[in-house]
């Protein structure tokens, strides 16, 4: 079921996914909106009053996209987006041939007589320099995050002989990339809320006799359904969908320190199984990440197991015991060690790895651990959590089931959250319990 959201501009984001155009409208707004009540604190904050953000077709900045028009579905040719902070907000100037929305023209390739187009390309963002006399000009450049590291090589060392002594003052725009790309609105916030509840009804379908048929369709069969289903839904799956079957007598592979199902992916789902999925999907440029578990009843069975209920209850307790500690201003690391430190009293197995969820599905921002990094994650574990960012809030449990002879399962949970001034909030209905699924 969609939750009842504010509607943003003309368009009614209720509705996931809405027509193309209507997309286009509220992203556009939403731009606008960022522009004017974002992005002018982020520049603040990071100490950054010039940000060039250059691509080429085929060899895009991630961020570039962020800043284009709904329209544009990339870089022409090479498009560079010049935001400088001055007393008034900051000014978006396009220094390409072709418009691009809201922001200011500031080149014309015939402006400089003589001289080819890239020269006078480069001339003009120089002149823009040059009339604007920054302290530090960001570009994104960064060894830590792929999503702020968009600068290519050729167009880095381009740039640099272009600005003379005025490349002196090039600083990484890492910080701030980052804090633009997690940032949500209120208004993507609801969306993302609407995101997730059709991810969980497209699962839910998947779930139902009507596709799974028990003893016939395999897990394999089920992941390009979900795929096919999200696509003909006109939503952009981000990964190819996971689905895995555990069952008695079948224990996990043992890979790098986890656990991993060992039913084969052509073998049809059984009376007795549990299935889990990993689904994810983008539309108004925000990506969802939902991970759903069922069980299928034997014939006579009312319940799951005890054993197999009780490591759900685990899972749900660990998802708590990192919530509890997901507050503004600690990194991932310290959420990660604190909340390890918190299972680890209770006797919990299992592992923390949820990451930013937004404009990427693995977005950028601080890692709350990687599945196999738990003790911290270089780089994207030291950056601190902020509030109005979403997370995927995704970990797993191993826990011995009496009822399967003492095999351990390997108990995989995801859940969509927000990082508000308050705490986390659910941007869905939490999985509190496994589904149950009929034996045909």
């Amino acid at each position: 079921m969609v939750r009842a959201l504010q509607p943003v501009g003309s368009a009614d984001v209720r509705t996931v996914p809405l027509p193309l155009r209507e997309q286009a409208d509220v992203r556009d707004r939403w731009l606008t909106q960022r522009l004017l009540d974002v992005l002018p604190d982020l520049m603040d904050e990071t100490g950054i009053d010039l940000w060039l953000v250059s691509g080429r077709e085929n060899a895009e900045d991630p961020v570039l996209g962020t800043l284009l028009p709904a329209t544009w579905l990339s870089a022409r040719r090479r498009t560079i987006l010049v935001l400088h902070r001055s007393d008034d907000g900051v000014t978006p100037v396009a220094v390409t041939r072709y418009p691009v929305g809201q922001f200011l023209p500031a080149w014309s390739p015939e402006e400089v007589p003589g001289a080819s187009a890239d020269q006078s390309q480069w001339a003009a963002v120089r002149r823009f320099v040059e009339q604007a006399a920054p302290r530090a000009i960001g570009i994104d450049v960064s060894a830590a995050c792929a999503a702020a590291d968009g600068l290519s090589h050729s167009e880095h060392a381009t740039l640099v002989e272009a600005l003379g002594p005025w490349a002196d003052r090039l600083v990484s725009a890492e910080t701030l990339a980052v804090r633009w790309l997690e940032t949500r609105l209120p208004e993507e916030v609801g969306a993302l809320r609407a995101l997730d509840a059709r991810l969980q009804a497209v699962v839910a379908e998947a779930y139902s006799p009507a596709v799974l048929r028990v003893g016939r369709t395999t897990a394999a069969d089920l992941a390009w359904w979900l795929r096919q289903r999200l696509t003909d839904l006109g939503l952009a799956p981000w990964f190819h969908p996971v689905v895995d079957l555990q069952r008695a007598g079948i224990p996990p592979l043992a890979e790098r320190g986890t656990l991993l199902p060992a039913v084969p992916y052509d073998q049809p789902v059984l009376p007795g199984d549990l299935v889990h999925c990993d689904v994810g999907a983008a539309t108004l440029g925000l990506a969802g990440d939902l991970q759903r578990s069922a069980y299928v009843l034997r014939p006579g069975e009312t319940a799951p197991p005890d054993g197999l209920t009780a490591a759900f209850a685990l899972g749900t307790r660990l998802q708590d015991l990192t919530t509890a500690r997901m507050r503004p201003g600690r990194t991932g690391d310290e959420v990660l060690a604190e909340t390890r430190a918190a299972a680890a009293a209770e006797d919990i197995d299992g592992e923390v790895y949820s990451h930013p969820i937004g404009v990427h599905g693995h977005g950028a921002g601080p890692a709350i651990g990687l599945w196999d990094e738990q003790d911290g994650v270089p780089g994207p574990g030291a950056s601190p959590l902020h509030r109005d960012t979403a997370f995927a809030l995704e970990l797993c449990v191993r826990v011995p089931v009496p009822e399967w002879g003492g095999q351990c399962v390997r108990m995989g949970l995801e859940e969509g959250v927000v990082l508000t001034g308050d705490g986390v909030e659910y941007l869905g209905d939490r999985q509190e319990e496994l589904l149950l699924l009929p034996a045909g």
